[in-house]
């Protein structure tokens, strides 16, 4: 069986432009994941709704992700996705910044054993929309995951996310691969890794060390090198120059893109400007300096070029 490549949701870097650019220009990855959906005064935020209804129009194969609390919340949202014609969700049980886990969302729902058994009422069903969980090893200990374990493995899920960490060491820090490796051989459904994979070296160690794993979900490894997917399914590296072509190609479209809906140099520059925050190892640092510290559009403009001439 073929290996899947996820792209995984990054609040604040990949946002449906970045993704759109990403499909057409380098590809690689079978899906792309939205940023998290959330309730926001009693409804689905607004513009988290209109970028997916832009995300549904230019084709990108697009899997949205909605954080909950409650049923209540999981019940608006799912409907609300599905009254547009969704029919892949993703429910994030992974996300470990207190922002979110305090208020009882993310990795905090792995403890949440009554919740988890709703929400598993309501996704058996719904067997016309395919439904996965994007999930951490625990909240605050690594074995969390074995109490819920019943729960995921009586659903009918297309797969499982997992990212062998507990919410406490946010993306860093060592990996639980033991608990994974558990994980994996106790789950009935598929299993997809997400964690520390840089390269398509890192890829195909995890492939080669858990060779019954659907596939693999990558997002800051996508940001330092988006052409990662592509050279993973060439068995191909791309060279320095290649890679610095392609990324001038997504950059100039990116950057013209923001430059068409946003309203002044501030907004352009807060948005474009993020996209090098991976990248300094591919770029050095004097590049990635100059362009962080550009306060201009026309400064920023200057930085560019003198990266690619």
């Amino acid at each position: 069986m073929e290996k899947e490549l996820h792209f995984a949701p990054m609040q604040g870097y990949a946002d449906h432009l970045y993704r759109r650019f990403h499909a057409e220009i380098y590809g690689g990855a079978d899906w792309y994941y939205t940023p998290f959906i959330r309730i926001e005064k009693g409804a689905p935020r607004h513009q988290d709704m209109a970028r997916l209804d832009t995300a549904q129009l230019d084709g990108t194969p697009t899997v949205p992700q909605i954080i909950f609390k409650s049923v209540d919340e999981f019940d608006h949202l799912t409907r609300a996705l599905r009254d547009r014609g969704w029919k892949r969700i993703d429910l994030n049980l992974g996300c470990p910044y207190p922002m979110q886990t305090r208020r009882g969302r993310g990795a905090a729902v792995i403890s949440n054993l009554p919740l988890m058994e709703q929400i598993g009422e309501r996704i058996s069903a719904d067997p016309d929309c395919r439904y996965s969980i994007k999930m951490r090893v625990g909240m605050a200990k690594p074995d969390e995951w074995r109490a819920l374990m019943p729960t995921l493995n009586s659903l009918p899920l297309d797969h499982i996310t997992l990212h062998p960490r507990i919410a406490s060491q946010l993306y860093g820090g060592e990996l639980y691969e033991e608990e994974a490796r558990e994980f994996i051989a106790e789950s009935k459904n598929p299993v997809i890794w997400n964690g520390d994979l840089l390269s398509p070296e890192d890829i195909n160690r995890v492939f080669e060390a858990y060779p019954q794993l659907k596939g693999a979900m990558v997002g800051r490894g996508f940001l330092a090198r988006p052409s990662l997917g592509a050279e993973w399914r060439s068995a191909q590296g791309w060279d320095h120059d290649k890679r610095m072509d392609y990324l001038y190609r997504f950059h100039t479209r990116l950057l013209a893109a923001y430059e068409s809906t946003l309203c002044g140099q501030a907004q352009i520059l807060q948005k474009i400007k993020p996209f090098w925050e991976y990248l300094e190892p591919e770029i050095g640092h004097r590049a990635a300096k100059a362009l962080h510290k550009a306060g201009s559009l026309a400064r920023y403009q200057s930085a560019v070029t003198d990266l690619f001439k």
